[in-house]
């Protein structure tokens, strides 16, 4: 446990997002953190000091990672305790979403100081808002398994998913992790990749699996980079099945209860949009 000195002296964390490629997303805000705090925790100290360098930013950093975040932490309690911020950030995008950083907030938070978000690029979502799926749900995945059976276990348990599924690759898996969205989904599942967001050779591929590794095969220039991988599982079958079972349910409760509430109910019952269910019951009830 970390011993608290005066609420006066007590400093903040910060969860600082650095840009994923154009340095030009970097905010005004994360600078002048960056700036104020007495130290900066950064996953490779080397690539953030290149980062501080481009905009003149000299305050002192220290090294956080997968391997020594659990030490870290006290050591960053004791540093807030004394009355000094810390900024938290990683090589890139926003800390913790695939990213070192989650056992820091979370023993921050348990001993009472503040932890203080500030926002700014992430892949994930800079992805999904330009991929034309689905965006109302979404589940991100993160990074996959390594092994080719245990990813194919995890991509059958989409099927399960509403909405966007999103997961990161890098370029030595994407053409195995593709081999194995074909083996699971077949031609039943869109995808959108997304390669190098927001730097200079940026690229949304769209298709199957299949059409994907065919252009692949056909310009190898499109393996290089990191990607954000995004399907859409929902087979036509599936929704299908998912609004019988809307109108079943919307078909008893409309024998007891008026439109406007039936909707209500089978909304919580079924997880599915009130204002979706309400035109359906519309339409049952005038036919």
């Amino acid at each position: 446990m970390v011993s608290h000195s005066s609420d006066e002296a007590r400093g903040t964390l910060y969860i600082v997002a650095t840009p994923i490629g154009n340095l030009e997303d970097f905010s005004a805000r994360a600078i002048n953190t960056l700036k104020s705090v007495g130290f900066i925790a950064a996953e490779d100290t080397r690539h953030t000091k290149r980062l501080l360098n481009h905009f003149g930013i000299d305050t002192r950093l220290f090294s956080l990672h997968d391997h020594n975040e659990r030490d870290k932490s006290s050591y960053i309690g004791e540093l807030l305790s004394q009355g000094v911020s810390v900024a938290l950030v990683s090589d890139a995008g926003t800390p913790l979403i695939s990213d070192p950083g989650y056992h820091v907030v979370n023993y921050i938070r348990g001993e009472g100081f503040d932890v203080v978000p500030i926002p700014g690029p992430s892949a994930l979502i800079a992805a999904l808002c330009a991929s034309g799926l689905p965006t109302d749900q979404f589940f991100f995945a993160g990074f996959l398994p390594a092994k080719t059976k245990a990813r194919k276990e995890v991509m059958a348990e989409w099927r399960k998913q509403s909405g966007t599924v999103i997961f990161y690759e890098s370029t030595h898996r994407i053409v195995e992790s593709m081999k194995d969205v074909d083996s699971v989904y077949g031609d039943s599942a869109n995808l959108v990749l997304a390669r190098e967001i927001t730097k200079t050779f940026e690229t949304f591929l769209m298709g199957t699996a299949a059409e994907i590794l065919s252009r692949f095969s056909d310009d190898p220039n499109q393996l290089k980079g990191e990607f954000v991988v995004m399907l859409d599982c929902q087979t036509e079958s599936d929704t299908e099945s998912k609004d019988a079972e809307n109108r079943r349910i919307l078909s008893l409760l409309l024998e007891d209860l008026p439109v406007k509430q039936a909707a209500q109910l089978a909304a919580k019952i079924t997880g599915e949009k009130k204002n979706a269910l309400y035109q359906i019951a519309l339409e049952m009830q005038s036919s």
